[in-house]
């Protein structure tokens, strides 16, 4: 996989690469994705950060051939209403080398990816992290 906006639910949102370089995806605007208020669905924004915070460590990782991650937890603060198309950011506190560390160490590790959501009229409309379990294959 070269991205998780390959994976049939994304594709199904319409998840897609962010245009501006300094962001990770985006989720188009359209009415698809409204709620009663006529803003952006919480449900969409989570997919959006959740997918972003994967698509952060298929980069950070590279090669993942071997290597399963799980999302072991998502929390997330709405913060102002979505209006249009989102963007995401993404970083991670914790370290991709340590990550790496972990994993050749032990064979697994957690790492937790923190998402911040924008949209077009640049209101910041969501602060989320992500734990991921990551685990190597064992082969049988």
């Amino acid at each position: 996989m070269h991205s998780v906006i390959e994976l049939p639910f994304n594709q199904h949102v319409g998840l897609q690469i962010a245009d501006d370089p300094a962001k990770v995806l985006q989720l188009p605007a359209g009415p698809q994705y409204l709620n009663h208020l006529g803003t952006v669905h919480a449900s969409a924004q989570l997919a959006l950060a959740e997918a972003s915070s994967g698509e952060f460590l298929l980069r950070a990782i590279g090669d993942m051939a071997g290597i399963v991650p799980v999302v072991r937890r998502l929390e997330s603060k709405f913060r102002k209403p979505a209006k249009g198309r989102l963007t995401s950011t993404v970083s991670a506190l914790d370290g991709i080398e340590s990550l790496r560390s972990e994993l050749e160490a032990k064979g697994r590790a957690l790492i937790t990816v923190q998402i911040e959501l924008h949209d077009e009229f640049g209101a910041h409309t969501l602060s989320a992290s992500v734990e991921w379990f990551v685990t190597r294959i064992v082969a049988a």
